[in-house]
């Protein structure tokens, strides 16, 4: 990256030490740069967090609190109070949590602190989508037909969003992340849809307040990156396309839009140049277009912060956008003009999340017995993430971004798919597969995507789909358990013949073992299957099937064997020689919690009357909640779970009575 050694502004300067008010990957990353730049760095830290990478990384940390994000990281005072602890005269927010808040934007000015982000006025429109729409109405910067009036009535809503026409997107004016949006496509769902968008934006960000627009039927989702600094220049630095989404949520985002003419930059540029003066915004922003496939494009909203995909955009311009961010919070000029600015080669990104895709991609929990990165020229990996470490239920599941650079975007897909496949991550599931397999369809390597590629092309694909294990996998999890320290009597160069009883994914598959030296042969129905085994070490199996040598990855702990396999996180567990358990009934009205998580709310109670498929209370993990929902018909029994209390997987909720 570009480094840029003036200072525009003379030798002033406005701070010394910056706080990271966030965690996990993005909190490393801005101290990186804040480092290589002479600043000091602090990082804060809930309970959960204490042994974290971040806390890790930065020269100072302060405890702010439990693990709850409301007892900690969204905790302004807190916060302020670990400014003033440590001396701190700048805090970056980092994405998420209050990076977008105009309070803390403000309690930060009004302790004398530098605030790394724009204005709190700037947020504060920005942050409303009806607002913002207002403004860039006046701005002239291209928006959806609709309604964003203050007038809030449910059936007035409605009779606005029947003159917007079906089909039609209602969306939360706060927040995003595609909570409170739904896509409503006939007048029967509108007023149910109105509704709910209302109840979960109350929920998710303390506002119930819509717009109504004309949906826009599979465009791309184009971003254009801005900046501006206090002296009233703006640049942008070009496009990224996030168009391959899930649930209004961005999957791969890369620069440059695979369809972008230079006109149309120049267009969408000169817009997104206009947004940002519209608010006099300062520092990083991101104002996010629908592109339709007539190449109009229309302004979708605009994030008043560093993105998470922001490293798409340093590796095509070269440049650090936290370095730009300091720069500007520190009152000098953009260290380049428009002019100035080129882009180069492609580069792409993915998310890897702590998720099982074949579960409607449940967030996951528990301890990471190895994560390791790839390591490659033209790769970069943003995480978080010790070697050894764990997923709380508390926050984000995101592990890793994974950013791959190539001449061509051939170059850098290809690159990419390989970078997460190779990168290992045991102890929990992940989107490891989903994501590979996702870089490998032809409509993506081809670039023609748009934002319902993964709903209309992806749906079959084996990653969302549970699969039986094949009998390589099943030859190399037998030959793991028989060669473990706590399994001596297998290593006594005696040819033997045993059964081994395992669990995978909730099915019991039975086998025979036999061991002859480095020889492991599983007979499974009737099948057999044979693997020689060359090398092990305490991480890799090397071994030879049917004439062919391969390697994988592994971790063993307790009675499970977890492989980085071509199924993603396979877990294994052998049970061999427990005791035998009380079978659970499929349908027996003890309604367990599928995920580590907390019950926000119980839906009914003890007494009454439910039917199967009923939704009893409700779960989060992660900004994700969950439906809880009846097997069986039958009465409320006794109900164990109670609100705001935090759960284990499988723990018993409550008793329906058959």
């Amino acid at each position: 990256m570009r480094r840029f050694q003036k200072n525009n502004n003379g030798d002033h300067m406005a701070f010394s030490k910056v706080l990271v008010a966030n965690r996990g990957e993005i909190a490393v990353r801005v101290m990186q740069t804040a480092k290589e730049m002479g600043y000091k760095t602090v990082a804060v830290y809930s309970e959960a967090d204490q042994y974290a990478r971040h806390v890790q990384v930065a020269d100072e940390a302060v405890f702010i609190g439990e693990s709850k994000v409301s007892e900690s990281y969204l905790s302004i005072t807190k916060i302020i109070e670990a400014c003033k602890k440590t001396g701190a005269d700048a805090v970056h927010p980092g994405y998420g949590f209050l990076s977008e808040n105009t309070d803390f934007a403000q309690a930060c000015i009004d302790n004398n602190i530098t605030f790394i982000g724009p204005t709190a006025s700037a947020i504060e429109l920005m942050g409303s989508k009806r607002l913002s729409k207002i403004a860039m109405i006046q701005a002239g910067v291209p928006c959806v037909p609709g309604y964003e009036g203050d007038q809030q009535d449910i059936d007035f809503l409605a009779e606005q969003a029947r003159k917007v026409g079906f089909p039609l997107m209602v969306k939360a004016s706060a927040g995003g992340g595609g909570r409170g949006m739904r896509l409503v496509h006939q007048d029967a769902d509108l007023l149910e849809a109105l509704k709910t968008a209302r109840s979960e934006a109350e929920n998710a960000f303390g506002s119930g307040e819509l717009i109504i627009e004309k949906a826009v039927i599979a465009p791309r989702h184009v971003e254009l990156q801005v900046f501006g600094d206090t002296h009233g220049n703006y640049v942008h630095l070009f496009e990224r396309d996030c168009s391959i989404q899930r649930r209004h949520q961005k999957v791969v985002e890369e620069a440059p839009c695979p369809v972008m003419t230079p006109e149309l930059r120049q267009k969408m540029g000169e817009a997104a140049v206009a947004a940002a003066k519209s608010c006099d915004y300062v520092g990083a922003g991101t104002v996010e277009f629908l592109l339709d496939a007539s190449g109009e494009f229309y302004f979708l909203e605009m994030n008043t912060r560093l993105q998470v995909e922001h490293p798409v955009t340093e590796m095509v311009t070269g440049l650090d956008l936290v370095e730009w961010q300091l720069r500007v919070a520190n009152g000098e000029k953009l260290p380049l003009q428009q002019s100035e600015l080129t882009l180069n080669g492609h580069a792409i990104e993915v998310r890897l999340y702590a998720e099982d895709p074949r579960l409607d991609f449940l967030p996951q929990t528990g301890k990471i017995l190895r994560w390791k990165p790839v390591e490659s020229k033209n790769v970069r990996i943003d995480h978080g993430m010790l070697a050894q470490g764990e997923i709380s239920p508390f926050y984000d599941p995101m592990v890793a971004k994974v950013i791959a650079y190539g001449e061509t975007r051939t170059d850098a897909i290809r690159s990419l798919a390989r970078a997460v496949e190779k990168s290992v991550l045991l102890g929990v599931n992940s989107n490891k597969e989903f994501l590979v397999n996702l870089l490998r369809h032809p409509i993506v390597v081809k670039g023609d995507t748009n934002t319902a590629f993964i709903q209309e092309h992806f749906q079959e694909d084996l990653s969302l789909n549970k699969q039986s294990l094949n009998l390589e996998s099943l030859a190399l999890v037998a030959s793991l358990f028989t060669n473990a320290s706590t399994q001596s009597s297998w290593n006594t160069g005696i040819s033997l013949s045993l059964p081994l009883k395992l669990r995978y994914d909730e099915q019991k598959i039975d086998l025979i073992v036999k061991r002859d030296g480095s020889l492991v042969t599983v007979e499974v129905c009737g099948e057999t299957q044979s693997i020689d085994l060359l090398d092990q070490t305490t991480e890799q199996l090397i071994y030879v099937i049917n004439g062919v040598r391969r390697k994988i990855d592994y971790a063993i702990e307790a009675n499970v064997v977890y492989l980085d396999s071509a199924n993603g996180n396979v877990a294994v567990e052998n049970i061999t020689y427990l005791p035998p358990e009380t079978a659970e009934v499929a349908g027996d009205g003890k309604i367990r919690a599928p995920m580590d998580g907390s019950i926000i709310n119980v839906m009914v109670n003890a007494g009454d009357t439910v039917s199967k498929g009923q939704t009893l209370l409700i779960l989060e993990a992660m900004k994700i909640q969950q439906q809880i929902k009846s097997d069986v018909d039958g009465i409320v029994g006794e109900i164990v779970g109670q609100v705001g209390q935090q759960v284990k997987k499988r723990q018993i909720l409550l008793n329906v009575d058959i």
